[in-house]
């Protein structure tokens, strides 16, 4: 059976490739998603990519991938900074979860340099561009088959 890994972005992701491109280039989240689905077939994974600009809605998927999915992969956006509320949903999922940023958030502002999630993560991609989600994806495929 195909395990199946949810990726989670949360504010402002919907602007990718329109947002800041010289921060998070011009590349759209729904190139995201459909890149990381062909890895995920090479890989012998499925991704579910989701993305709100609302932190309970990712609460309750986060909620809902301890019965549904194998991993997360969570690109908190503002949210890495703010929300115990999504750190606290994320320490009751039992599987692997990967910390993705877009941007180098250490070479940002101050206030980005810290993160709730990061708490929990078993791991952070951090300032590769949207490359990160494949590397995590990858990562993921490693860690679930050991």
């Amino acid at each position: 059976m195909t395990k199946t890994i949810h990726i989670l972005n949360g504010p402002n992701l919907n602007l990718l490739g329109k947002r800041e491109p010289e921060i998070y280039g011009d590349i759209t989240l729904d190139n995201v998603a459909a890149d990381c689905s062909r890895l995920a077939t090479d890989l012998g994974l499925e991704t579910q990519l989701m993305q709100s600009n609302h932190e309970g809605q990712i609460v309750d998927w986060i909620h809902q991938a301890r019965d549904k999915a194998a991993g997360i992969i969570i690109n908190p956006a503002a949210y890495t900074h703010t929300s115990v509320a999504i750190l606290d949903a994320l320490n009751t999922f039992e599987g692997p979860v990967l910390e993705v940023h877009i941007s180098n958030v250490h070479k940002r502002e101050s206030f980005r340099h810290h993160s709730y999630v990061s708490l929990r993560a078993d791991g952070v991609i951090a300032g590769f561009g949207v490359e990160g989600y494949q590397l995590a994806l990858r990562r993921m495929a490693s860690l679930l088959a050991d």
